[in-house]
């Protein structure tokens, strides 16, 4: 078990905006960082970019003893990444899996997978025995990589997962890039999470402000 504040190994699966603004955010932290993609150039300047804490390593070597892994590529490609790291095989067993993909038309919002299907579950037999977590699909990458103004409260990122210390972990590197971490419940809740998210995208796309058209409940009344 890891106590908070201790330094962690983290793998990142990609190379793109979200990979590069967690990953900053987690190397500030002091977490040690290994980085792989499709790319394995593109790896390399990504591990260039987050400094001395992070390297550049295969797929299946970003996740070989990890405290917890980062799946950042784009739901089409998680497959194939998965693939590539030896998920099927197991190598994830045990380890944190971080979801933050959208499985979403785009512009639109309308979620991809079959009915009553989740992404993250999905990626959970995917990748047997992984501890799969959702969280992080429901900011752009710029949300981690920007200063808040003073006073401004911190974003929650609300989470699905099964796990409990995964779920602990997770937390933790939430906290780490400044958001506050709100667990939904279990995997059987996920649907709903991705759901959320392809309102927001939808309202988003459309030119309506998302945060207009969610209430704000009192606290009296919940």
């Amino acid at each position: 078990m890891h106590e908070r504040g201790t330094r962690m190994r983290i793998g990142i699966l990609g190379t793109g905006m979200l990979a590069a603004a967690l990953g900053e955010g987690w190397a500030r932290a002091g977490h040690e960082l290994t980085v792989a993609g499709r790319s394995p150039a593109k790896a390399q300047e990504l591990a260039d970019r987050l400094g001395w804490r992070a390297r550049a390593v295969t797929p299946r070597q970003a996740i070989a003893d990890r405290d917890a892994v980062l799946l950042a590529v784009s739901w089409q490609g998680a497959e194939d990444m998965l693939r590539s790291a030896g998920a099927a095989d197991g190598s994830l067993e045990g380890t944190a899996l971080i979801d933050p993909t959208n499985a979403v038309e785009h512009g639109v919002g309308v979620v991809l997978t079959g009915p009553g299907e989740a992404m993250a579950q999905r990626i959970a037999r995917l990748s047997p025995g992984a501890h799969v977590v959702k969280a992080f699909h429901m900011f752009p990458s710029n949300q981690w990589t920007g200063s808040r103004a003073t006073g401004e409260p911190p974003v929650t990122v609300a989470m699905c997962g099964d796990d409990p210390e995964a779920l602990r972990v997770v937390g933790e590197l939430v906290r780490d890039v400044g958001g506050v971490p709100a667990v939904l419940g279990s995997l059987d809740r996920v649907r709903q999470l991705e759901e959320v998210a392809g309102f927001v995208i939808g309202l988003a796309f459309a030119g309506t402000d998302p945060n207009s058209a969610i209430p704000c409940v009192p606290s009296a009344a919940v």
